[in-house]
């Protein structure tokens, strides 16, 4: 894995050779970004939306968190951030779609799953048990069902995150108020690390589906 000094001498060949091939397309970012799609995904290294998605620099507004959550809407005081996102991309940037992406081998909902982290003290894992306990509800039948540990028990506790997340991105009004109205569209995205497959939710079914 590469150092940060082996991530400058990175830089060096990005700003001379696609920075200077691509100098009109940059110089016309540097008037504002248009982005039609909001992905919001996991912090986790193995997962780049853009690489996913193929994208080009100012194509997608992405924020990215331990186990591509969103909270609910709240109003309550604190430092919002995935919140904060959302409310810029909607109302400001005027997205057009926004994208939940989870994957696979995800250690956050492992650790949902397991629930291994709570009760740990800040700095201990506290932090993260605080955040992933947003999924405890939706935890229970798949614990029930499937138990804490496996791969197929992870697998479902992560495509249940997904849609927890787009179920809370609807507690937002703004968004709900949107997507009511057509200028707005909600999609879930399941992507395997282990063979590279995008699979997509299906609203109608409620399956994540191949995007092949």
């Amino acid at each position: 894995m590469k150092t940060f000094e082996q991530m400058i001498d990175g830089y060096r060949n990005f700003r001379a050779g696609d920075w200077h091939e691509e100098r009109e397309r940059w110089a016309e970012l540097a008037e504002g970004q248009s982005p039609q799609v909001m992905v919001i995904s996991c912090s986790d290294s193995r997962v780049d939306p853009a690489q996913i998605l193929d994208v080009a620099p100012g194509e997608i507004f992405v924020v990215r968190n331990v186990a591509a959550l969103v909270p609910p809407f709240e109003t309550t005081p604190g430092r919002h951030g995935v919140s904060a996102a959302v409310e810029f991309a909607v109302q400001f940037l005027k997205v057009k779609e926004i994208l939940v992406m989870g994957h696979g081998l995800c250690g956050g909902c492992k650790a949902a799953l397991t629930q291994d982290l709570h009760g740990n003290e800040i700095g201990e894992g506290g932090f993260v048990a605080h955040w992933v306990d947003m999924l405890d509800e939706a935890r229970e039948p798949i614990a029930a069902q499937l138990g804490t540990d496996g791969r197929e028990a992870e697998l479902a506790m992560e495509l249940e995150a997904v849609k927890v997340s787009l179920a809370n991105l609807m507690t937002f009004p703004y968004v709900a108020d949107k997507v009511e109205s057509g200028e707005l569209s909600l999609h879930g995205g399941h992507f395997a690390i282990a063979d590279g497959i995008l699979r997509v939710l299906d609203e109608t079914s409620g399956e994540f589906k191949p995007a092949d």
